[in-house]
C-alpha cells in the first residue's frame, strides 16, 4: 500500500518547499530509491533542477529534467513520470496527483501559504478517502544545507 507523508514546514518563505523537496530527495537518493519530483509547471521544474544541482556542495544527486534523455536516479517532471518510476513520488504540484497510488512512498510539502495550506488540506481528505496510509510530520529546516 501507498504511504504518503504530509512535510509540515512552519514557513511561508516560497523557496522552503523547493529546499525541503532537495533535502527528501536526498535522503531517498541515499537510500537507493527512484524519485520523481513532480513541479507545478515547466518554470518550476527547471528552477527545482538548479537547486537539486547546487543545494549542497558535499553531495551530487543524479538528476534530470523530464525532458532529458537517458534515466536518472532523480527525474523532475511536471506531467505524469516515466512508468519505471514508480518508487518514491515527491509532490510539488499543488494538486493530488491521480497516479500516486503506483508509488510505494508518496512526500507531499507543506508550507504556511494560505494557497498551500488549501490545497494539502484538500490533498489529505483525497488520500484519506481512498484509503491511503497517511504521517504527518513536522520539519524544521536548515537556514541553509
Amino acid at each position: 500500500m501507498t504511504r504518503v507523508g504530509f512535510y509540515v514546514v512552519q514557513s511561508t518563505d516560497q523557496n522552503a518547499s523547493n529546499l525541503l523537496a532537495a533535502i527528501l530527495a536526498e535522503k531517498a537518493f541515499k537510500q537507493g530509491h527512484r524519485v520523481f519530483v513532480l513541479a507545478q509547471n515547466q518554470a518550476h521544474a527547471e528552477a527545482l533542477y538548479n537547486e537539486l544541482w547546487s543545494f549542497r556542495a558535499d553531495c551530487f544527486l543524479p538528476v534530470s529534467l523530464e525532458a532529458d534523455e537517458g534515466a536518472t536516479q532523480i527525474c523532475i517532471g511536471c506531467d505524469v513520470p516515466a512508468s519505471h518510476f514508480n518508487d518514491c513520488l515527491i509532490n510539488l504540484s499543488l494538486a493530488t496527483a491521480n497516479f500516486a497510488s503506483r508509488f510505494q512512498r508518496v512526500c507531499e510539502i507543506v508550507t504556511q501559504q494560505d494557497q498551500h495550506l488549501e490545497a494539502m488540506r484538500e490533498a489529505w481528505r483525497w488520500y484519506k478517502h481512498r484509503g491511503f496510509a497517511l504521517e504527518k510530520h513536522d520539519v524544521s529546516l536548515p537556514n541553509r544545507v
